[in-house]
This record gives C-alpha cells, structure tokens and sequence, in this order.
C-alpha cells in the first residue's frame, strides 16, 4: 500500500467519524482550530518568510509573491475567517424537502457529507485553512496537496490544525496534507478514486485545465477568472473609475480582479483619458483595441490573446463598443464565466445585461473583487465554482454536501 492509498484509508476513517459530529463538537474543534493559528503566529511567519525567500530567489513575479506572503493580520483574518465558519448553520441533517407518496411512504431529502475532498491548489496558503475549515464543518475529511513554492507555510499550517484536532479529541486525519511536491505524487492523488469522492483545485487557468484532463477522480472546477467590468453609455463615470481602480488594483492576482474593461462608445471619449491616467498612477499596463487607442494615443495596441487572457498582474485591456448587445456579445465569447459587472445608472440595461451574462456572478455598480465566500457571508470558501454540475459561484460548507432520501414505511411492497 503506498503513502497516498494510506491517506485515503485515514480519511475514510476520519470521514465516517466526522459524519457523525454534532454541531457543538464540530464548533468547538473549529474555534480550538482558529486560536491555534493565533498563538502559532510566529511559527507560521517564520515557515512562510522561507517560502517567500525562494520565491523571490526563483524570480517569481511580485503579484503571485503577494499570493504566497503571510503576515499577522491574514493569519487574524484566516482565523476569523474559521470563526465565522463556525458560526453558520451546520449543513448536515438539512432536509432540503419531504413529502408522502401515494403508497403512504414519508420521503425526506437531506444534507450529508460528500466524504473525502481532495484539494489541489496553488501558491496560497490561506486555501490550506480554509479549505481544513469549510470541509471539517460540512463533515469532510480532506486532503490537501498544495503547491511547492508555500510547502513550509503548508506543513506548519497543517500541522497547527491537525494538533488542535487532536486537542479536541477528533480524528486528526480529518486534515492531511501531502507533503510531497512531485508531479508524479500529484498525479497519483488525481487518480485515487477509491478514496477520494471529489477533487477541487485552485489555481491559474493553466493549472485547472490541467487537472480537469488528467483527473480520473470527479473534479469541481474553479477560479480562473478573466473577468470584465462594463461601462454603460447611462454609467455613473465616477463611480465607474472608482470601481474600476479597486477591482485591478487592490490585488491583481487573484481570480475576481478586473482584467478587461468594456466602454460604450458614448462615453468612451469622455471617460478614458480619466480612466487611463488613473491606471497609470497605480502602475497599471493598459492595452486596448484601435478605438481606445484612437483616444489615447499611449494605449499599447491589443492583441486576439489578449481579450481570452487572465493576467493575474497590473495589466489590463480595454475595448470600445457600440452597444450593450456588442459589449455582452464580446464578454460571453471571452470570458471564464467567473464575474462580470455593468456600471449603469440604466435599470432596464442593467436587467438585460444580469440575465443575459453567462457568469456565476454578475454585478450592477459593484466591484468583482465581492466574488468571495467570505464577502458573501460563508465564512471562507473552497473556491469560486465557475461550471454548471453541482455548485456555481463561490463554494460554502453548503456546497461541500450532497443528498440523500430518506424513506420511512410501514410494511409497503411494491405491486
């Protein structure tokens, strides 16, 4: 039996276990789970400025180092993100509904576990936490396969929330992370169907497609994110700059940062020379189509790349189009149907831009950056689903569930 296949039995084991939690025990393992990260602070830092030196020695760009660095107060936030899981509504034993049939049998649909959950993700250790959080309240085990440039910020993560476990006398194995970084383990742990119900993974575009096809275990996929903010002709111009600004700049690398902008010819003229200038103050690269260009002159002329391209750093794209159709039309043919946003002070423009996008979440006058499980009121997340099976949008404890019937008789047999 190898070390992977081992996991896997552990994790069957814990997930029985967790399965049959109350919500108390599973509250107060979460709560022990966040003041663990707390009183671990240093630890923690220290493992992370590991991770962060060799990122920085492997020429690792500066919005995917901010991905990877860990500081006191995301430690406060990773832990009171635990909190507020550990505050919502347990999923499990949910009746989602129930009814009599005919033949007088009561039927109930309810809320329980998915079982074991693979995580495989990228450079972000916050995913580790959450990820541990979220599954363990929604009565999962996982485990968790993270990148190699935060493997010393895993382990002393996985670590922490494993003893706390263990101090709330919980099978630790709920929480288990491969500590092996090798392509070759990983493809193991995508092919572990007899142990692993489904498989998650976090990352950059290229990342999850290439999960998505070598995968032999039931994938949810997520967060790619080439994602659009479009500025109506009846937009607020400056509520529209505002917005703008925060969802490519307060951090470009992650998946619900704004990577194009979709202006109206009306206000085109009037607006991106205000737009432009502002990009530029936050050191924003902005790349456009001729129109832009044409208005501004310093706009590095786009390429067909760029419009289907997640940057996932301080650039940006911007296109002019004739109509709200024209604007739609372009968004759905490039985007990874993650977050979209209309700024538009229109109420009938703003309904058919909602209904018409095909996106897990779309935004009238609101920043993409709110694409998030814990802006949402989830507590953390696991991801931000962008398909159609199963979740979509960001993933709570509730979407780490599935359903099973009950069926209460009195003797009845089938004719």
């Amino acid at each position: 039996m190898t070390n992977l296949e081992q996991m896997g039995q552990n994790a069957q084991s814990a997930a029985f276990e967790l399965g049959q939690l109350g919500t108390k025990k599973k509250n107060t393992a979460l709560l022990n789970m966040a003041n663990a990260l707390v009183v671990n602070t240093e630890k923690i830092i220290e493992a992370n400025k590991e991770d962060v030196e060799n990122a920085k020695k492997n020429g690792i760009k500066k919005a995917m180092i901010d991905r990877l660095l860990l500081t006191p107060d995301r430690i406060n936030d990773m832990s009171d993100g635990l909190r507020q899981v550990m505050d919502l509504e347990d999923p499990i034993g949910k009746i989602d509904r129930g009814w009599q049939t005919a033949t007088g049998l009561d039927i109930t649909q309810e809320r329980v576990p998915l079982g074991v959950i693979g995580m495989i993700y990228e450079a972000r250790p916050n995913v580790t936490v959450d990820a541990a959080g979220l599954c363990f309240k929604a009565g999962n085990a996982v485990i968790l396969r993270g990148g190699k440039e935060a493997i010393n910020s895993n382990i002393i993560l996985s670590e922490v929330l494993r003893q706390a476990l263990k101090d709330s006398d919980i099978d630790p194995n709920a929480v288990q992370l491969i500590d092996d970084v090798s392509h070759e383990t990983a493809q193991k742990m995508m092919e572990l169907t007899d142990y692993i119900d489904v498989l998650i993974p976090r990352g950059s575009g290229k990342f999850i497609k290439m999960v998505v096809n070598k995968a032999k275990v039931p994938i949810i996929e997520t967060g790619a994110g080439n994602c659009h903010i479009y500025v109506d002709k009846d937009a607020d111009l400056e509520k529209a700059l505002k917005i703008i600004i925060n969802a490519k700049v307060q951090r470009p690398s992650v998946c619900n940062a704004a990577e194009k902008v979709i202006l109206h010819k009306d206000i085109a003229n009037e607006f991106l020379p205000d737009l432009y200038d502002a990009l530029r103050a936050n050191n924003v690269e902005v790349r456009g189509d001729v129109l832009a260009k044409a208005i501004e002159p310093d706009i590095i002329p786009a390429t067909e790349e760029d419009w289907g391209t997640e940057y996932d750093d301080y650039i940006i794209a911007i296109k002019v189009v004739d109509s709200i159709d024209d604007a739609i039309k372009h968004i759905n043919k490039y985007n990874t149907k993650h977050s979209e946003s209309i700024i538009t002070e229109n109420y009938t423009a703003s309904r058919k831009f909602m209904k018409q996008i095909d996106a897990a979440v779309v935004y009238t006058n609101a920043s993409t950056r709110f694409t998030d499980g814990q802006q949402f009121g989830f507590g953390a997340e696991i991801g931000i689903s962008t398909q159609k099976l199963h979740a979509r949008g960001p993933m709570g404890a509730n979407e780490l569930t599935t359903t099973k019937y009950l069926v209460q008789g009195d003797g009845q047999i089938r004719h």
